[in-house]
């Protein structure tokens, strides 16, 4: 077939997106809801991308969900706080359509799709003692959702990380994962609950060992790819893109590469959707924009992206912005695995110190998980000495707490880990000397470290970094710990230690893009046809992260925007004028 331009194309729809992630699937359901024939390409044989394996939440001021829940919110508290954070480092009208429009296409998701959400009223933003911050109610994950409805599609699903639920195999929604590292009341009713549910579930488990009751990014994800078959939307998988066509100053579809090394050109008549991830698993990219030290194997991102997106939009002479940022957070290496376990949350329980080589405390433990990283590249260009790092903890904490990994030690002590994992996963010492010497780290400065803790311990008060004075350090903080739930002291032998490495869930720089989704020339200029959207655009977050889910919902917002940015302009050419 051909365009007007001339173009032979092996298939034509009105737009095609390019990746299969929340974001991706989100702007494909859109354009079909307004009229626009979709495709979705993905170049993994799996589909779901980078947001299949995470949290899921997404973070929307405004929410609708929020008045019920006893919260309350507006458009100006969250510009506010958005424009404390961001400073003028993104457009403002970027920031003002995300805000504007976040709401709306949650909306627009739940009556057209049945894609639903939940308020998680306690969960703070990252910062919410910054003008216009929330200790709750921004943050919304997607219900539960049967595995089953997808029937064999399921199948093709990204499977979720094994730390992101109980035992590696039972899913666990937000709340329920507060409610069992906190160890808040009922956490071991709870726990039980859970395993039986999923023991009793037999005809499920006689197909597969992944839990018939998706939450999370798998819930998100399928919720999605459900919506999707509904609305027969094409999905191709194991098809990436290979390049961009442009003529005319337009770019009119997609050079993609199928397994096999078969190449199809698949014409675009309203535009391409780039949604496409970041360039986390691509060494030269690393390399030639994140911080050093860098390597691949630190993120704990799956080894998809690598910038497919970025190249081909740098490629038409789009700017590019943000690249030497990631949403970082501290990773630890489990051999065998494809990527490493983050520690996103159990720097905040009582027990545990970030050291550098010098032993020395030099971070928040319980702050963002992208202020520790930067905190940490930071400390290394002083010191030299904290990328990598390491964790400290003592045996109390082993026995109660997660850490990475490692289960709580009543549920997996140390005889039941895998014998090589001791000294290369984690390291035990009888005392804190020979600790600091299988590590090494300095003897005499992490004596002193932990003599410092033991004594903000008592008082509650951590005259370093303030542990524990935020909302949001101490979510999942131990409540049962007094005076503050985030300090306790480290002096039962034996004592253990992690290696963390500077790394991440995805990278946040990418194709500059408008309030439209729409990705800009270096001379400011729009590149017709072309959008982006997710981690191969440059973050509207900017250099911050302002509360759980900054990453899934503006890439949802402006997918969606960007369905009903070319709806628009194809609803104008429609337009007959009369002679």
């Amino acid at each position: 077939m051909a365009d007007a331009s001339g173009n032979n194309w092996d298939e034509e729809y009105d737009v095609i997106v390019v990746g299969s992630g929340a974001g991706g699937m989100t702007a494909a359901l859109s354009a079909q809801s307004l009229g626009l024939s979709a495709i979705v390409l993905e170049k993994s044989d799996q589909y779901g991308g980078t947001s299949a394996v995470s949290g899921g939440g997404i973070w929307i001021p405004c929410n609708e969900q929020m008045k019920a829940h006893g919260g309350h919110d507006s458009f100006e508290e969250a510009h506010v706080y958005l424009t404390t954070l961001i400073g003028d480092s993104v457009a403002p009208e970027r920031i003002e359509a995300y805000l504007r429009k976040a709401p709306e296409m949650v909306r627009f998701l739940q009556e057209r799709h049945g894609v639903e959400f939940r308020c998680v009223p306690k969960y703070p933003d990252y910062y919410p003692d910054k003008p216009g911050g929330k200790d709750g109610y921004r943050s919304l994950e997607p219900v539960p959702f049967d595995a089953s409805r997808l029937g064999d599609e399921f199948f093709n699903q990204r499977e979720a990380f094994k730390g992101t639920q109980l035992m590696g195999r039972i899913g666990m929604d937000q709340i329920q994962a507060h409610v069992l590292f906190t160890r808040a009341k009922g956490w071991l009713w709870l726990t039980l609950r859970m395993m039986l549910r999923y023991a009793l579930d037999l005809g499920w488990r006689r197909k597969t060992h992944r839990d018939r009751r998706q939450v999370l990014g798998q819930s998100l994800v399928a919720q999605l790819r459900y919506a999707m078959i509904q609305r027969n939307v094409p999905l191709r998988l194991s098809t990436g893109l290979d390049s961009l066509i442009e003529s005319d100053g337009r770019v009119q579809g997609v050079l993609a590469a199928q397994a096999g090394g078969r190449k199809l050109r698949i014409g675009a008549r309203r535009g391409v959707v780039l949604a496409c991830g970041g360039f986390e698993s691509n060494q030269q990219m690393r390399e030639q924009y994140l911080p050093q030290p860098t390597q691949v194997q630190w993120t704990a991102a799956p080894p998809i992206n690598h910038g497919d997106g970025i190249r081909a939009g740098k490629a038409l002479g789009a700017k590019l912005d943000f690249m030497s940022r990631t949403w970082g957070s501290p990773t630890v290496h489990v051999p065998g695995a494809a990527q490493q376990t983050t520690l996103f949350i159990e720097r905040s329980l009582p027990g545990c110190v970030m050291v550098n080589r010098q032993g020395k405390r030099f971070v928040n433990e319980a702050a963002s998980y992208p202020d520790v990283v930067d905190a940490m590249y930071a400390e290394h260009a002083r010191s030299g000495g904290a990328v990598p790092c390491w964790i400290v903890f003592d045996a109390n904490f082993r026995y109660k707490y997660p850490m990475g990994p490692l289960l709580p030690g009543q549920i997996a002590p140390d005889s039941k880990l895998p014998k090589e994992w001791q000294d290369r996963v984690y390291y035990r010492a009888e005392t804190l000397d020979a600790l600091a010497a299988k590590i090494g780290v300095d003897a005499a400065g992490l004596r002193d470290t932990v003599r410092l803790m033991g004594a903000y311990a008592k008082t509650g008060v951590d005259l370093d970094f303030g542990k524990g004075k935020l909302s949001i350090e101490r979510y999942y903080s131990d409540p049962k710990v007094e005076p503050n739930s985030c300090l306790g002291p480290i002096e039962k032998p034996p004592f253990y230690a992690l290696r963390l490495d500077a790394g991440e869930i995805g990278t946040k720089g990418g194709l500059l893009t408008d309030e439209r989704a729409r990705v800009l020339r270096e001379d400011g200029g729009v590149i017709a046809g072309l959008y982006a959207i997710g981690n191969c655009s440059s973050a509207v977050m900017g250099p911050t992260y302002a509360g759980a889910g900054s990453t899934l919902g503006p890439a949802m917002t402006f997918g969606y925007v960007a369905a009903g940015d070319m709806a628009k302009a194809a609803a104008a050419q429609s337009i007959q004028i009369p002679s």
